[in-house]
């Protein structure tokens, strides 16, 4: 992914859009991810991490910094719109504004107004006459901004990680993590607790946050980030229930530790278009720094007994891509075993992304869901960073081009016989030679 695909600038003035395989989100740091289906829409709340400032001595730098919220929305999955800021800590009057730890946020939607939910600390002299985390509410008319803080915080949270969950009577209930897991309703207004919080149990030993609460065919779901020992890293697991406040029964992992040891995962789950799929993260663009990270989409899919499969994080994501747009072949859907890579394209800028590697005969890349449309489509171009080789370009089985690389440079060679519609795309290579390629597209 080249620097002229991701020169996005994010601001509260301007809104970007990005074609996005995993991680979703290019040119800044997302995490923390909660989904939520709006006016037919998915929108995405995440936390916004950044570099703690320089000129702020008193935070750590190898901690997580967040000042911010962003807003993404996206009808396909795959373009996601960023909405600008939404709210920043500066604009909420109870919290420490030098603390930079606005954290895992949500967001729901009752009666007409959207009700944007986030941790924060407290100021010392603040009115809960308290020292440590707890959860504000901001409201807006619309899911996209326009978002006003409530000036004080919940009374009777305190800890991270708010999530909400709207029953199907009306109910509104609200979930935290903070001498454990917690939960208690909501009153009609949502601003205030109408129950005292229910300590939620009978969960594995070990660190958990982050809880994510749905339902699906009459049972709730519990999930939560696990550390199950001291040095380990967060796997993502769930129990079930009957009710919204348990008690859960636990049943196993969704996801598994991270294999390149990013300490955190946190996620949510929502069902789009009759598919349910998994938002989590994972520090993609920040490969030496794990708290700084982005975010990933998945599928996820329940057995018969509504128990979930464990889903396997890939590069590829969801999403159908369009032949006319750069397809980034190193967020791949399979990779040969022998003579293929994927490396970072600059490593003293990881956010312009990766590069596909070729240096051996037959070895290959491969991008499933490639929408060729009705055709018409007379060229195919490779956008190549180095190297010298011929490559092959497959639909399914079936050579559509062949491309001489001669130099870095974009290349282009004619088609032919391209079949209409949706199918899966594959670059070969044809020769010994080793050939860097960044992105190809079809014109």
């Amino acid at each position: 992914m080249t620097a002229k695909y991701l020169l996005l600038t994010f601001t509260m003035l301007s809104i970007g859009i990005v074609k996005a395989q995993n991680p979703i989100i290019k040119g800044q740091f997302t995490a923390d991810p909660t989904a939520r289906v709006f006016n037919g829409k998915m929108y995405l709340y995440p936390s916004h991490d950044i570099p703690a400032p320089a000129d702020k001595p008193n935070l750590r730098k190898d901690w997580f910094c967040m000042a911010d919220y962003h807003v993404f929305s996206s009808e396909n999955l795959t373009n996601w719109t960023d909405h600008g800021v939404i709210l920043t800590q500066e604009k909420v009057p109870w919290l420490n504004a030098e603390a930079y730890a606005m954290w895992a946020p949500d967001c729901a939607y009752k009666d007409g107004m959207y009700y944007f939910y986030y941790p924060a600390i407290v100021k010392p002299d603040s009115i809960t006459k308290r020292f440590g985390m707890m959860v504000g509410v901001a409201v807006s008319d619309r899911p996209d901004g326009g978002f006003v803080p409530m000036t004080e915080p919940i009374k009777g949270i305190y800890g991270i990680d708010p999530c909400t969950l709207i029953d199907d009577d009306g109910q509104a209930y609200i979930y935290w993590s903070g001498r454990g897991m917690q939960g208690a309703r909501l009153k009609p207004n949502m601003l205030q607790l109408d129950s005292e919080p229910v300590a939620l149990g009978n969960f594995p030993d070990g660190m958990k946050e982050g809880p994510f609460v749905f339902k699906r065919n009459g049972k709730y779901y519990f999930t939560f980030p696990w550390v199950p020992k001291e040095g380990e890293t967060e796997n993502l697991s769930y129990a079930m229930g009957d009710s919204p406040l348990g008690p859960f029964e636990y049943k196993g992992l969704i996801m598994d530790q991270s294999p390149t040891k990013c300490w955190t995962n946190h996620h949510s789950i929502v069902e789009y278009k009759g598919e349910w799929y998994l938002f989590y993260h994972h520090n993609d663009y920040s490969p030496q720094f794990d708290k700084n990270r982005s975010v990933r989409i998945d599928k996820i899919c329940f057995n018969e007994d509504g128990t979930i499969q464990k889903v396997t994080p890939t590069l590829r994501g969801v999403g159908i891509t369009n032949a006319t747009d750069e397809i980034q072949l190193d967020r791949y859907s399979e990779l040969s075993k022998m003579g293929a890579a994927i490396n970072y394209v600059d490593t003293t800028d990881y956010f312009a992304g990766w590069k596909t590697v070729l240096n051996a005969r037959n070895a290959y890349v491969q991008y499933n869901d490639v929408d060729f449309g009705t055709t018409g489509l007379t060229s195919v171009s490779a956008q190549v960073l180095n190297g010298k080789g011929k490559l092959l370009v497959k639909v399914d089985d079936k050579i559509i081009a062949r491309i001489a690389v001669k130099e870095a440079g974009l290349i282009t060679a004619p088609v032919k016989d391209i079949p209409q519609g949706v199918h899966n795309l594959s670059v070969v290579s044809a020769d010994k030679g080793k050939v860097e390629v960044d992105w190809i597209q079809f014109k």
